[in-house]
């Protein structure tokens, strides 16, 4: 068995839990109302915007070793740059305050995801990243797509409102065949453990992040 499928046997029961939230059936079914919506691109753009800064740092503190690792990195940069704004721009879209966004302050759950994010990569492994990788991207295939077509169709909201979610649901789906091509390169144990045990903490972070959105008040 190769790691990417050790990855994945190795989260399945914390990928299921994650997918248990109710949002997420909520969502496509088209049973979110536009509070909840522009609440959910809130706490995204909270964490988007931490996407390419946390790269950078993982790229500048892998070692000599991966190298070919830094070189994906370098090349993940380029994909996610500027994607925090298609979120302001979807927040606009669909009637909120983007302004606003920016200069908020996250919910306490993004807090804590992002600075787990952080903490693995400037004093854990900052291999350990594509865990978070594995966790962001892998919902994105899983729920992006259906969930802006069913929201979208709900709220008859225009397509301007959906950047973030389509694209990611597009775009995702290719960064899995090269991520899974990543981590069937990851060879060292160390790295492979800090990437499994990240993965396994984001799916509970990142599960609260869509929990909090639950519990968002509305408007």
């Amino acid at each position: 068995m190769g790691f990417y499928a050790e990855l994945l046997a190795g989260t399945e029961a914390e990928r299921a839990e994650f997918l248990a939230i109710p949002l997420f059936s909520a969502a496509v079914a088209g049973q979110v109302s536009l509070a909840t919506y522009q609440a959910f691109l809130t706490q995204a753009y909270h964490h988007v915007k931490h996407t390419v800064p946390l790269l950078m740092a993982v790229g500048a503190r892998l070692p000599e070793r991966l190298e070919w690792l830094r070189e994906a990195v370098a090349e993940y940069v380029r994909e996610e740059y500027g994607h925090q704004e298609w979120v302001l721009d979807d927040i606009r879209a669909c009637g909120g305050d983007p302004e606003a966004v920016r200069h908020g302050a996250p919910a306490l759950a993004t807090d804590r995801m992002v600075a787990y994010a952080w903490d693995t990569v400037m004093r854990r492994n900052p291999a350990g990243f594509f865990g978070m990788v594995l966790v962001l991207e892998g919902t994105s295939v899983n729920l992006a797509t259906r969930a802006a077509r069913a929201i979208q169709s709900a709220l008859q909201l225009p397509d301007a409102a959906f950047s973030y979610l389509t694209s990611h649901g597009e775009l995702d789906q290719s960064h899995i065949g090269y991520f899974e091509h990543l981590m069937e390169r990851l060879d060292d144990p160390g790295d492979q453990s800090a990437v499994l045990w990240c993965a396994r903490q984001m799916y509970g972070l990142y599960g609260d992040v869509f929990r909090s959105v639950l519990q968002a008040p509305q408007a």
